[in-house]
Protein backbone atom coordinates (compact mmCIF):
# COMPACT_ATOMS: atom_id res chain seq x y z
CA UNK A 1 0.00 0.00 0.00
CA UNK A 2 1.48 3.36 -0.97
CA UNK A 3 0.98 6.44 1.19
CA UNK A 4 0.35 9.82 -0.45
CA UNK A 5 2.87 11.76 1.64
CA UNK A 6 2.19 15.03 -0.20
CA UNK A 7 -1.57 15.11 0.38
CA UNK A 8 -1.18 13.86 3.93
CA UNK A 9 1.38 16.61 4.73
CA UNK A 10 -0.83 19.28 3.12
CA UNK A 11 -3.87 18.08 5.06
CA UNK A 12 -2.05 18.10 8.41
CA UNK A 13 -0.40 21.47 7.68
CA UNK A 14 -3.78 23.03 6.92
CA UNK A 15 -5.41 21.28 9.88
CA UNK A 16 -2.86 23.12 12.06
CA UNK A 17 -3.52 26.46 10.26
CA UNK A 18 0.01 26.72 8.84
CA UNK A 19 0.96 28.23 5.50
CA UNK A 20 3.68 26.52 3.46
CA UNK A 21 5.96 29.45 4.33
CA UNK A 22 5.32 29.17 8.06
CA UNK A 23 5.93 25.41 8.10
CA UNK A 24 9.10 25.85 6.04
CA UNK A 25 10.35 28.48 8.49
CA UNK A 26 9.59 26.26 11.49
CA UNK A 27 11.29 23.25 9.86
CA UNK A 28 14.32 25.17 8.57
CA UNK A 29 13.67 24.29 4.92
CA UNK A 30 12.71 26.35 1.88
CA UNK A 31 9.11 27.10 0.94
CA UNK A 32 9.72 25.32 -2.38
CA UNK A 33 10.71 22.13 -0.47
CA UNK A 34 7.28 22.02 1.20
CA UNK A 35 5.57 22.82 -2.11
CA UNK A 36 7.46 20.07 -3.98
CA UNK A 37 6.67 17.48 -1.30
CA UNK A 38 2.98 18.42 -1.17
CA UNK A 39 2.69 18.18 -4.95
CA UNK A 40 4.48 14.79 -4.82
CA UNK A 41 7.24 16.19 -7.05
CA UNK A 42 9.82 15.37 -4.39
CA UNK A 43 10.03 12.45 -1.99
CA UNK A 44 11.67 13.51 1.29
CA UNK A 45 14.14 11.37 3.22
CA UNK A 46 12.92 10.10 6.58
CA UNK A 47 15.17 12.66 8.32
CA UNK A 48 13.84 15.55 6.22
CA UNK A 49 10.24 14.44 6.77
CA UNK A 50 10.83 14.22 10.54
CA UNK A 51 12.27 17.78 10.59
CA UNK A 52 9.23 19.04 8.69
CA UNK A 53 6.78 17.16 10.92
CA UNK A 54 8.52 18.60 14.01
CA UNK A 55 7.40 21.99 12.69
CA UNK A 56 3.71 21.01 12.89
CA UNK A 57 4.41 19.26 15.49
CA UNK A 58 3.53 15.62 14.88
CA UNK A 59 5.59 12.42 15.11
CA UNK A 60 6.38 10.07 12.23
CA UNK A 61 4.24 7.26 13.64
CA UNK A 62 1.26 9.57 14.10
CA UNK A 63 1.79 10.98 10.58
CA UNK A 64 1.66 7.54 8.94
CA UNK A 65 -1.22 6.34 11.14
CA UNK A 66 -3.35 9.42 10.36
CA UNK A 67 -6.20 8.72 7.93
CA UNK A 68 -8.05 11.90 6.99
CA UNK A 69 -11.66 11.66 5.93
CA UNK A 70 -12.45 12.81 2.40
CA UNK A 71 -15.02 15.60 2.62
CA UNK A 72 -18.41 14.96 1.05
CA UNK A 73 -19.73 18.44 1.77
CA UNK A 74 -21.01 20.17 -1.37
CA UNK A 75 -22.14 23.65 -0.25
CA UNK A 76 -20.37 26.35 1.76
CA UNK A 77 -21.73 29.58 3.22
CA UNK A 78 -19.49 32.65 2.87
CA UNK A 79 -18.48 32.46 6.54
CA UNK A 80 -17.39 28.80 6.09
CA UNK A 81 -14.58 29.65 3.67
CA UNK A 82 -11.27 28.86 5.38
CA UNK A 83 -8.66 31.64 5.61
CA UNK A 84 -5.28 30.21 4.61
CA UNK A 85 -3.47 33.53 4.04
CA UNK A 86 -1.95 36.01 6.40
CA UNK A 87 -1.15 39.71 6.12
CA UNK A 88 -2.03 41.89 3.14
CA UNK A 89 -3.26 38.96 1.02
CA UNK A 90 -6.33 37.00 2.09
CA UNK A 91 -6.84 33.54 0.59
CA UNK A 92 -10.25 32.10 1.52
CA UNK A 93 -10.47 28.46 0.46
CA UNK A 94 -13.58 26.44 -0.24
CA UNK A 95 -13.40 23.48 2.14
CA UNK A 96 -11.36 22.99 5.27
CA UNK A 97 -9.47 20.02 3.83
CA UNK A 98 -8.30 19.30 0.32
CA UNK A 99 -7.39 15.72 1.12
CA UNK A 100 -8.43 13.54 -1.83
CA UNK A 101 -9.47 16.60 -3.87
CA UNK A 102 -8.11 17.44 -7.30
CA UNK A 103 -9.04 21.14 -7.35
CA UNK A 104 -8.45 24.10 -5.03
CA UNK A 105 -10.74 27.15 -5.33
CA UNK A 106 -9.89 30.42 -3.58
CA UNK A 107 -11.46 33.83 -3.08
CA UNK A 108 -8.41 36.08 -2.93
CA UNK A 109 -8.24 39.66 -1.71
CA UNK A 110 -5.07 41.71 -2.18
CA UNK A 111 -4.75 45.00 -0.31
CA UNK A 112 -3.29 47.93 -2.33
CA UNK A 113 0.37 47.20 -3.00
CA UNK A 114 0.12 43.56 -1.80
CA UNK A 115 2.44 41.28 -3.73
CA UNK A 116 3.13 37.53 -3.74
CA UNK A 117 6.84 38.43 -3.60
CA UNK A 118 9.80 39.24 -5.79
CA UNK A 119 10.66 35.52 -6.01
CA UNK A 120 8.32 34.11 -8.64
CA UNK A 121 6.01 31.23 -7.65
CA UNK A 122 6.55 27.88 -9.37
CA UNK A 123 4.62 24.65 -8.72
CA UNK A 124 3.02 21.78 -10.57
CA UNK A 125 -0.39 22.02 -12.20
CA UNK A 126 -2.52 24.67 -13.82
CA UNK A 127 -4.21 27.74 -12.40
CA UNK A 128 -6.63 30.35 -13.51
CA UNK A 129 -8.67 33.18 -12.11
CA UNK A 130 -11.06 36.03 -12.81
CA UNK A 131 -10.64 39.51 -11.36
CA UNK A 132 -13.86 40.62 -9.63
CA UNK A 133 -12.77 44.11 -8.55
CA UNK A 134 -9.67 46.30 -8.43
CA UNK A 135 -6.62 45.91 -10.63
CA UNK A 136 -4.12 43.04 -10.57
CA UNK A 137 -0.72 42.93 -12.22
CA UNK A 138 -0.06 39.33 -13.25
CA UNK A 139 3.41 38.29 -14.41
CA UNK A 140 3.96 34.92 -16.10
CA UNK A 141 7.60 34.40 -17.07
CA UNK A 142 8.55 37.58 -18.96
CA UNK A 143 4.97 38.58 -19.84
CA UNK A 144 3.16 41.12 -17.62
CA UNK A 145 -0.44 42.34 -17.79
CA UNK A 146 -2.67 44.57 -15.69
CA UNK A 147 -6.07 42.94 -15.33
CA UNK A 148 -9.29 44.65 -14.26
CA UNK A 149 -12.80 43.45 -13.40
CA UNK A 150 -13.90 40.64 -15.71
CA UNK A 151 -10.36 39.99 -17.02
CA UNK A 152 -8.88 36.54 -16.46
CA UNK A 153 -5.69 34.48 -16.52
CA UNK A 154 -4.97 30.78 -17.06
CA UNK A 155 -1.53 29.13 -17.31
CA UNK A 156 0.63 26.15 -16.38
CA UNK A 157 1.82 26.76 -12.81
CA UNK A 158 5.35 25.51 -13.50
CA UNK A 159 5.85 28.75 -15.44
CA UNK A 160 7.27 31.31 -12.97
CA UNK A 161 4.50 33.72 -11.91
CA UNK A 162 3.68 36.57 -9.56
CA UNK A 163 0.59 38.60 -8.55
CA UNK A 164 0.48 42.22 -7.34
CA UNK A 165 -2.42 44.58 -6.55
CA UNK A 166 -1.99 47.87 -8.36
CA UNK A 167 -4.09 50.94 -7.74
CA UNK A 168 -5.67 52.48 -4.65
CA UNK A 169 -8.35 49.85 -3.90
CA UNK A 170 -8.20 46.16 -2.91
CA UNK A 171 -8.32 43.60 -5.70
CA UNK A 172 -10.59 40.56 -5.42
CA UNK A 173 -10.03 37.45 -7.52
CA UNK A 174 -11.68 34.03 -7.72
CA UNK A 175 -9.02 31.47 -8.60
CA UNK A 176 -8.62 27.75 -9.01
CA UNK A 177 -5.63 25.46 -9.27
CA UNK A 178 -5.27 21.79 -9.98
CA UNK A 179 -3.85 19.82 -8.37
CA UNK A 180 -4.26 21.75 -5.11
CA UNK A 181 -0.67 22.92 -4.65
CA UNK A 182 -0.98 26.31 -2.98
Amino acid sequence: MSVDIGQRLRHLRMLHNLSQRELAKRAGVTNSTISLIESNSSNPSVGALKRILDGIPIGLAEFFAFEPQKSRKAFYAAEELVEIGKGPISYRQIGESLFGRQLQILKECYQPGADTGKVMLVHEGEEGGIVLSGRMEVTVEDERRILGPGDAYYFESRRPHRFRCVGPVPCEVISACTPPTF
